[in-house]
């Protein structure tokens, strides 16, 4: 991967990376589509990677579809894909015979604890000391992810600005089913019911949006309104719905200056976010399928 990455800079080529854990679906797609329209090169990884998982989550039934990802990836013109092992990306030292975890981390420390960070405590540690890694290794140009993880996009954002990466982040919009259901890897894991129940989430999102356009710019009474939402659906239990900087993701009292709304939810025991910008962040607009 070292070598290739050399190569493209040498060659004066503008070189995007498309970090994944693999279970690619349009979300990914577009994330590919537009580092193929900004770069001359793209690199894609897929890496399920072990330390953002917690000691109760889904590491072991994440879905992994390498070769159809391979194939994907191909056919939308991705040029190199990296695709580490665990030991390769954790290395064991040398008096021992295991990888993770590793002795070395990367914490933002002022975002880290907030959000999904609050909700999974060590998820945002495992997250930027692997696109740390990442980014070391491939030395890409631009690195291109997803809105959807809004709070994680805001966190890599603080890490590249804070230890000097010399990386563009570009987050891509939300890309949705028809129905309005935020794609995500994890979807796969909800029955029928479950899947009609998911729909909350979004729904939660555009009653807020709703009242926002309405002339309402209260978080706290916005808030309310978000909770009430998906406090109607029975297989769904919330997480969280906060209302908060999208930079900071400290929790604003009005949204006059624009705000990222945020929401988790389990549906069953499947565990999804969503999100939706307010006000003057709201410049990434969500695409259905």
């Amino acid at each position: 991967m070292r070598e290739a990455s050399r190569g493209a800079r040498h060659a004066s080529q503008r070189l995007g990376l498309v970090p994944t854990m693999g279970a690619l679906h349009e979300g990914h797609v577009s994330l590919v589509r537009a580092a193929k329209a900004a770069c001359d090169v793209v690199a894609a990884s897929i890496f399920v990677n072990p330390t953002q998982f917690g000691p109760n989550e889904d590491f072991a039934k994440y879905p992994r579809s390498f070769e159809r990802d391979r194939e994907l990836l191909e056919r939308e013109g991705v040029e190199l894909l990296f695709a580490p092992t665990v030991e390769e990306m954790y290395p064991a030292p040398a008096d021992r015979n295991v990888g993770p975890p590793p002795a070395t981390w990367v914490t933002v420390e002022e975002l880290s604890g907030k959000l999904d960070g609050r909700s999974r405590p060590g998820h945002f540690r495992g997250v930027t000391t692997v696109v740390a890694k990442l980014f070391h290794i491939v030395e890409p140009d631009a690195a291109f992810f997803g809105q959807k993880d809004a709070a994680q996009v805001a966190v890599i954002r603080r890490m590249v600005g804070d230890l000097n990466f010399p990386v563009e982040i570009v987050a891509c919009p939300i890309v949705r089913e028809a129905d309005g259901l935020a794609m995500s890897s994890r979807n796969a894991y909800l029955d029928g019911v479950q899947r009609k129940q998911a729909l909350v989430l979004h729904r939660s999102l555009m009653s807020v949006r709703k009242m926002v356009e309405a002339g309402e710019r209260s978080a706290a009474r916005l808030a309310a309104v978000g909770r009430e939402e998906l406090a109607g659906e029975k297989l769904v239990r919330l997480d969280y719905f906060e209302i908060v900087n999208a930079e900071t993701l400290d929790p604003v009292e009005d949204v006059s200056g624009g705000a990222l709304v945020a929401v988790a939810a389990f549906v069953g025991t499947t565990r999804l976010i969503d999100n939706i910008l307010i006000g003057k962040t709201n410049n990434q607009e969500d695409r259905h399928g």
